[in-house]
């Protein structure tokens, strides 16, 4: 299903429709200052925790209690490289915490400060650790749960949102925002587009992995890694010596949802996204199966995980993500 028109509409008006100013705005440290001071109070009330899963994998979370609980939790996933508090999902989190969510805002491995808690490297294919920990946070949760996902963290609420019943994990509903559905043409249009794009990510990637390799210098040689400028390259390399995968072609399929992967989708989920992302290519979503428990909201304008609604940075992503989700707690109950 296609949604073109909304009573919340996003419709962004001069410099702010630009797709760069969008995409660069939401992540930048301007807005940082904003969301941190609209969640002072909900950060001092995050309960940090630990996932430990069956397979012997932790994973770092932050925990929740709604003030005035509805009885549903919300289960948060950033994108690469960003964090727990990264401003797309503190702001989020902040707006659910306030409508009666609870929340768990759940790191991947090596992302955020949790570097230290498994030996081996994260990489997008890790599905198997995700569907553990949101199992376990599920499965301890009384009333219904939901979830949401942001870019790469977006890809993932689809692959588990797939795998769920088989792994007999019950969600409500899952939201992805701006999701990965083709990491090939996500790479190449990185590689091809404005280049500050593919210099943020290298420069972020280059930092957590010297982390990585600070804390198990037994275990990594990143030197030659860390002299590379192109993400392409630096993919490569690390899929060849770190990971089982034959090719980088293999790796980038072996997280894909294109072609047919979400043919057999159950579990109701909504995919919001912009036509022009400038990262993302609209193409790979108009090209998605349409199960019925699948809909597809695509804006005109909004960049990468922007949807920024006017210059003091506040973003209509939140509140859509609240209002869905009301909806769906609402039409439950």
């Amino acid at each position: 299903m296609l949604r073109r028109a909304d009573p919340l509409a996003f419709a962004p008006h001069g410099l702010l429709a630009n797709p760069h100013l969008q995409s660069l705005l939401t992540s930048s440290p301007w807005r940082k200052l904003r969301v941190r001071k609209r969640s002072r109070a909900y950060l001092d009330r995050s309960q940090r925790e630990v996932i430990s899963t069956p397979r012997g994998v932790h994973l770092l979370g932050y925990r929740n209690q709604a003030q005035t609980p509805n009885g549903a939790l919300v289960i948060l996933l950033h994108g690469w490289e960003g964090s727990s508090e990264s401003n797309y999902l503190l702001d989020s989190s902040t707006a659910l915490d306030r409508a009666g969510f609870a929340t768990f805002r759940l790191n991947f491995r090596d992302h955020g400060s949790s570097h230290h808690l498994n030996p081996g490297l994260f990489h997008s294919c890790r599905l198997q650790e995700v569907l553990d920990a949101v199992g376990m946070i599920t499965s301890a949760h009384a009333g219904e749960v939901f979830l949401a996902g942001f870019s790469l963290g977006g890809n993932f609420a689809l692959r588990v949102a797939r795998q769920a019943p088989a792994n007999g994990i019950e969600l409500r509903h899952v939201i992805a925002v701006s999701p990965v559905i083709r990491p090939r043409k996500v790479l190449d249009a990185l590689a091809a587009g404005w280049p500050v794009y593919e210099q943020y990510f290298v420069r972020k990637w280059r930092r957590s992995l010297k982390r990585k390799q600070q804390l198990y210098p037994e275990r990594y040689n990143l030197e030659s890694w860390l002299k590379l400028r192109k993400l392409a390259d630096q993919t490569r390399q690390l899929v060849e010596d770190y990971t089982g995968f034959e090719n980088l072609d293999a790796y980038l399929e072996g997280y894909s949802i294109a072609g047919d992967y979400l043919a057999g989708l159950t579990v109701s989920s909504l995919i919001i996204t912009a036509a022009d992302d400038p990262i993302i290519p609209i193409s790979d979503f108009h090209s998605l199966p349409r199960p019925a428990a699948l809909e597809l909201e695509i804006w005109k304008n909004g960049g990468h995980c922007g949807f920024l609604s006017n210059w003091r940075l506040e973003s209509w992503i939140e509140q859509r993500i609240v209002n869905d989700l009301s909806r769906k707690l609402n039409v439950s109950t």
